[in-house]
């Protein structure tokens, strides 16, 4: 497995090789879905992208957690967490090429 990360600078240049825009135009288009996407999810709505997976916002409570070295339990604040769960359709093209 490849430990390789996708950049915004590679969306563009794949957008601007498939789609034929210019390339400023490319980076606008995908400045726009990302600007979009998060923009959702402040506003608290879920975002589902078909065939691919849905992201949403979690709220997590306040637990008490440990501190592993110590030992000495600490407070871990309530806190919003994003989640991703992935479509069957994404699932299905992982384990293909696993």
């Amino acid at each position: 497995m490849s430990e390789s990360t996708v950049t915004r600078a590679q969306l563009t240049e794949a957008v601007y090789q498939e789609v034929g825009l210019s390339r400023n135009e490319s980076a606008q288009l995908v400045e726009s879905v990302l600007e979009e996407i998060s923009g959702a999810l402040v506003r608290g709505e879920a975002v589902k992208i078909s065939s691919f997976g849905s992201f949403a916002i979690r709220e997590k409570g306040e637990r008490i957690g440990r501190n592993p070295k110590t030992g000495e339990e600490v407070p871990i604040l309530p806190r919003k967490v994003l989640v991703f769960r992935a479509s069957h359709v994404l699932k299905e093209k992982i384990n293909e090429s696993a």
